[in-house]
Parts: C-alpha cells; structure tokens; sequence
C-alpha cells in the first residue's frame, strides 16, 4: 500500500512539472515591453513552445586518498632539460633584484609627485575647471592613482622579499 502512495505521488510530482515547463507564455505590454509567464490571461499574451528540461546526472567522481610522506623527495627533472650553473643563476637573480629595486625606486617617485600635486586633498584648481564637478573628479582620480601606486609599491616589496 505504502509503495502504491509513493508510486502515485511520484508521478504527480512528475506529472505537475511537465505541465508546468510546457506552458509560458511571452507578454508584450503597450509600452513594448516583453515578460515571461506561466498564464497567458493578460492582453498581448502569446503560448511559446520551448524545448524540454533534460536533466543529465553529472559523473560519480572518485577521490584518491592523498598520502603524505614524511621525506618527500624533489621531482626529478627530465634528462633533456636545460641545466643553470650556479654562477649564472646567481647573476639573473641578481638583475632580476636590481630591476625590481628600479621599478620601486621609480613607483616611490611617482607617489611622492602624486602626493604633492594632491595636496591633502585639495589640488590647485586649473583654468579648465569652472565647473566643481570636473574639479572633484580629477581629484577622485588622483586619489586611486595614489592607492594604486602605494599597492604597486607593496607589491614590490613582497617581491623583493621573496627572492633568494
């Protein structure tokens, strides 16, 4: 009897949803406006046919069990892979460095001339400027210049940290 009620249900439920995804309705209003419903009683109301819901179970996945070891050793490299002597990548990373340590140089610069055009927030109105509006735009325009030239800064310095 219990399979018999769950049996009936089931196909009401499936029953229910096929009816529901087969009828809606596109409605345009006098102003040209379209809506989607699921009763076309409404004036400019049309029954449009869309294809079925195909639902497709996604795979079973299968997870391995990671195992960690207490030495784990360093992946080898292939036979054929280009080899770096010692010397050689102690003078790239030493460029390497220098570049970064330029590119800060100049990032610190550039805040330093942002932040004194600035002028705590009240840069010197220019001729072009009448308008306040355009006067409170270049200055929220030079404040994201300068949060962004202090982040690039500390980028730098993470990177600078994390060499060798």
């Amino acid at each position: 009897m219990k399979q018999l009620i769950v049996g009936l249900l089931t196909i009401g439920a499936m029953a229910g949803q096929a009816h529901a995804q087969s009828e809606v309705f596109l409605c345009v209003d006098d102003f040209g406006k379209k809506e989607y419903k699921n009763t076309g009683t409404t004036k400019g109301c049309k029954k449009i046919d869309l294809p079925g819901i195909t639902m497709i179970p996604a795979p079973a996945s299968v997870r391995k069990p990671v195992v960690q070891t207490a030495a784990a050793k360093p992946a080898n490299s292939p036979s054929d892979f280009p080899k770096v002597d010692g010397d050689t990548q102690k003078t790239r990373d030493n460029d390497r460095r220098q570049i970064l340590v330029d590119e800060m140089k100049s990032e610190e610069q550039k805040l330093a001339n942002l932040k004194k055009e600035f002028n705590n927030g009240e840069p010197e109105r220019r001729g072009d400027e009448r308008n306040y509006a355009k006067y409170q735009e270049r200055v929220s325009v030079m404040k994201d210049d300068i949060g962004r030239t202090e982040k690039n800064i500390d980028a730098l310095k993470r990177e600078i940290g994390n060499l060798k």
